[in-house]
């Protein structure tokens, strides 16, 4: 018998040696497949004209197993050109590698035409979509033109404070330099730049021009009929040199063109009657949200519990989202909000704005608090109808601390009867107690009369004020924003804040400012600070700013004061 197991032990060994190696390749196959690089696909414009030339952006964060093969790209399209480039950063003790490749392309015919998978070896790409039209037959120009501007907006009649996009397009068959372009203006109106201009190819009744677009979007702050003006192109345009003269020294010539765009006209309607929201606000996608740091079922009584409020708009500006937190402040519960968080991104798709707002809870007793919900009335400007975003009521318990009790109850106190007292206990009579109380009385008359001799023969000092730098600083930068905004200068407003910003805050731009403030004088910096970008600083009245700062000010009295009677805080 034992014969017989030594001759299969060797047998199940090679088993499970056999079973462990392939057990080891399967997980060698599932890491590679698990690390293969990530490859994203995106075209710098969607859709495109089936004249126009497009660039395909095939982007890695890591170095994939091969070099690609766009050969699967020439099923639709043409391509021109090809290049790649490599970048890296370090952020947060973080090392970040993007690399990029870039294929110039012309479709081959219209409709929505998919980019197909491209192969980096055992990695690849995703797969994307991309709608081509036919020539947009409403380009009327000359084909001697060199150089011309084309200019349109979407929509062309908004609600207020909603996104416009505003795209122009220089069409240039020449070389040109020195080249002057003017913004766009429009008065009540917010105006912010997209990304970084895109270059590619057309064709114009039969003619190659080379064309860059630059993408804008336009918040009107008011209703009614708004033009936005031409722009204007003032340009340097090459040409061949006269013959008459010697070639060697004078090759080429330029000649100064001006082209200029059509203004663009629009017609801005007011909010509609059907919103009833408190404060109006137009977005395309509108997401608010909220989290905890613990669980709200578990909190302990004295210990703060933080919750965070989240607001996510596309198609909207940062000034016109509201405020979160509806959580008022009692004895049984505190509340105690940070500066919100403000951001906004400019994307190929449009402005997104992002608002963030964290308020610590602090029970005092325990038991249950409901807090109330909060509903952020919104217009969406795709369904063109109101809707409401919500975070419903929500119920917090607070629970005691652990190792405590009631108050004890104090026990009751029998007096002592003369039989129970011990033998041997120093009885005191009452001669004994009134002479103690006499010499009390004659050391406390003592020291009295010490201290007021000391207090009336000390020599009288005035005390030295000493100059405080920082402090006169400010209250000058105060003084110079009064002024500035009690003769509505807008400019003047603007540098006095900038000096008390850093003074007080160690910022420099208006927008850094505004985070340190309160609601209502962050919306007044902000407005200021728009009003500045479009150059409106006649039509801007100082009053408004001027009156939130001083509000704004006397809030932080309010809370030193309240601060020095609470206890002290651990900062979350």
């Amino acid at each position: 018998m034992n014969t017989i197991k030594q001759l299969l032990k060797p047998k199940v060994e090679m088993g499970f040696f056999a079973i462990l190696v392939i057990f080891l390749l399967l997980l060698l196959l599932a890491s590679q497949s698990t690390f293969a690089a990530e490859i994203n696909v995106s075209v710098d414009r969607n859709p495109v004209s089936i004249d126009e030339s497009f660039q395909i952006m095939f982007t890695a964060t890591e170095s994939p197993d091969d070099d690609p093969d766009f050969s699967p790209l020439e099923q639709d399209f043409s391509i021109l050109n090809q290049s790649n480039s490599s970048s890296s950063s370090w952020i947060n003790g973080k090392s970040t590698k993007t690399i990029q490749w870039t294929v110039n392309v012309v479709a081959k015919k219209t409709g929505r035409l998919v980019i197909p998978s491209v192969k980096f070896g055992n990695d690849i790409s995703q797969s994307s979509a991309i709608l081509v039209t036919n020539v947009t037959p409403n380009k009327a120009v000359k084909t001697n033109d060199d150089l011309f501007i084309e200019v349109e907006a979407t929509p062309l009649n908004p609600y207020i404070q909603s996104q416009v996009f505003y795209t122009l397009r220089l069409y240039t068959k020449v070389n040109i330099s020195q080249a002057r372009l003017n913004e766009p203006e429009l008065a009540d109106a917010v105006i912010e730049r997209l990304g970084e201009d895109s270059n590619y190819n057309t064709q114009v009744n039969g003619v190659n021009y080379s064309v860059t677009e630059r993408k804008y979007v336009i918040f009107p702050q008011k209703s009614g009929r708004l033009i936005i003006k031409p722009l204007v192109l003032t340009a340097e345009v090459l040409t061949d040199g006269n013959p008459n003269f010697n070639s060697f020294f004078n090759s080429q010539m330029t000649k100064t063109k001006r082209v200029e765009s059509k203004a663009i006209t629009l017609d801005v309607k007011p909010a509609p009657a059907s919103f009833n929201g408190k404060h109006w606000l137009s977005a395309e996608e509108l997401v608010l949200k909220q989290e905890w740091s613990g669980d709200v079922q578990q909190m302990k009584v004295g210990e703060p519990l933080t919750r965070t409020l989240t607001l996510l708009a596309k198609g909207t500006t940062v000034g016109q989202l509201p405020e979160l937190n509806t959580t008022n402040t009692n004895d049984r519960l505190k509340a105690y909000p940070d500066q919100p968080v403000l951001q906004e991104q400019k994307k190929a798709d449009g402005l997104q704005a992002f608002k963030e707002e964290k308020i610590a809870l602090i029970p005092s007793k325990a038991g249950s608090y409901t807090l109330p919900a909060i509903e952020i009335p919104w217009f969406n400007t795709k369904s063109q109808k109101m809707e409401v975003a919500r975070i419903p009521e929500t119920t917090i318990t607070a629970l005691a601390a652990a190792g405590t009790q009631s108050a004890p109850v104090a026990p009751e106190v029998t007096p002592a009867t003369p039989e129970k007292i011990e033998t041997g206990s120093v009885i005191k009579g009452p001669q004994q107690i009134n002479i103690w109380l006499w010499v009390s009385v004659f050391l406390a008359t003592g020291w009295l009369l010490t201290l007021i001799y000391f207090l009336t023969n000390r020599t009288v000092t005035k005390p030295i004020i000493e100059n405080n730098g920082p402090e006169i600083n400010l209250k000058e930068c105060i003084k110079n924003l009064k002024i500035a905004c009690n003769n509505d200068n807008a400019l003047a407003s603007k540098d006095a804040l900038l000096e008390w910003g850093r003074q007080k805050f160690n910022v420099s731009n208006l927008g850094a400012i505004a985070m340190f403030c309160d609601a209502r004088l962050r919306d007044e910096i902000l407005h200021l600070n728009h009003v500045l970008y479009g150059k409106e600083a006649g039509q801007w009245q100082g009053k408004k700013l001027f009156q939130a700062f001083t509000e704004n000010k006397a809030r932080e009295k309010i809370a030193m004061t309240e601060d020095k009677s609470l206890e002290p805080l651990y900062r979350l």
